[in-house]
């Protein structure tokens, strides 16, 4: 993938209003949803559409799914964590002009999708990385990247500091390939240099020496998180390996998963996810997209909303992934 050019926003304003770098209090990382603060209403927006820094708020009254929604009822039906906006989930996709490869805005597609199925407005931002990283989001994605655009998007979230304040608020945060190498403590980075990440999760990752983690992969997940197998694409040269501080997100069946040859694929510790898989991974395991909306909501479980589509997908990949070579 060749290097993509980068455009200057200037000062932008998120959904209609102006966020300010420091307004959610500072916390312990990972404290309870419970003991936040809570944070301004967002306006709402028909789905399908993205928020657009500086438009104007969107008409409250919206037809979601061919039911009316008024951006209060699902907070009361369903409970809510006292970190999110009273009138839509904020779902912020980071860097998508660096971290965007093997399809992986699905993912973030996939979490506004399945959200607005249960009745719930989103306010999906798209940050690139000559902006600012909002710390008031409740979702954070972040997706893969070749070496070049993986230095550069570490040196800025480094700078900005946007997404680890967020991690400090309580935000739930779900990485991929390179950004899950960035959240980090170090990686290898395109100039054979190590280059220090975020720190939000307790792994380094070193230059693989073999040949390519590449192909499709099965995994269980941590039982602690209760999701179905897993199914999803890597291809990834890092061989990442797991400090105390965290969790292996899943143990491999089928691909090599972080490379370290023990079975280990991604990590995780309290909101903050990583993995190494593609596909994207929420469109082929819907239940991923399920979790993080669950604890951005501070609730066990979801009204059932339809899976059709994707479990014709995940019947596909994972019997094409047990299929013998």
């Amino acid at each position: 993938m060749s290097d993509q050019s980068y455009q200057p926003y200037g000062e932008q304003h998120y959904g209609g209003q102006q966020f300010d770098q420091q307004q959610a209090p500072q916390q312990q990382y990972g404290q309870p949803y419970g003991e936040q603060q809570a944070q301004p209403p967002a306006p709402q927006q028909q789905y399908g559409q993205q928020a657009q820094y500086g438009d104007p708020q969107y008409d409250q009254q919206q037809q979601y799914d061919g039911q009316q929604y008024d951006g209060q009822q699902p907070a009361g039906r369903y409970g809510r964590s006292s970190r999110m906006s009273e009138s839509s989930l904020r779902v912020v996709w980071v860097y998508p002009d660096l971290l965007s490869t093997y399809g992986d805005r699905g993912n973030a597609l996939v979490v506004e999708r399945r959200a607005r199925q249960r009745g719930l407005g989103v306010q999906r931002i798209d940050v690139r990385s000559d902006q600012s990283v909002p710390t008031s989001g409740d979702i954070y994605l972040i997706g893969g990247g070749e070496d070049r655009p993986q230095r550069l998007a570490a040196e800025r979230l480094r700078n900005d500091g946007g997404l680890v304040r967020a991690a400090e608020n309580g935000a739930i945060i779900f990485s991929v390939c390179a950004g899950f190498q960035i959240l980090g403590h170090e990686f290898v980075n395109d100039l054979g240099e190590r280059e220090a990440g975020l720190g939000l999760l307790d792994v380094w990752t070193a230059r693989g020496e073999g040949a390519r983690c590449v192909g499709d992969v099965l995994a269980e997940v941590d039982p602690q998180l209760n999701l179905p197998q897993l199914t999803g694409f890597e291809n990834h040269q890092g061989v990442t390996h797991l400090g105390e501080g965290v969790k292996p997100f899943a143990t491999v069946q089928v691909g090599r998963g972080n490379g370290t040859g023990d079975g280990t694929e991604g990590a995780w510790r309290d909101t903050v996810f990583g993995t190494y898989l593609h596909g994207p991974v929420m469109a082929r395991n819907p239940g991923v997209a399920d979790m993080l909306i669950k604890l951005a909501l501070d609730v066990n479980a979801l009204p059932p909303a339809d899976t059709t589509w994707y479990d014709a997908l995940r019947t596909e990949r994972i019997a094409a992934a047990a299929r013998p070579a």
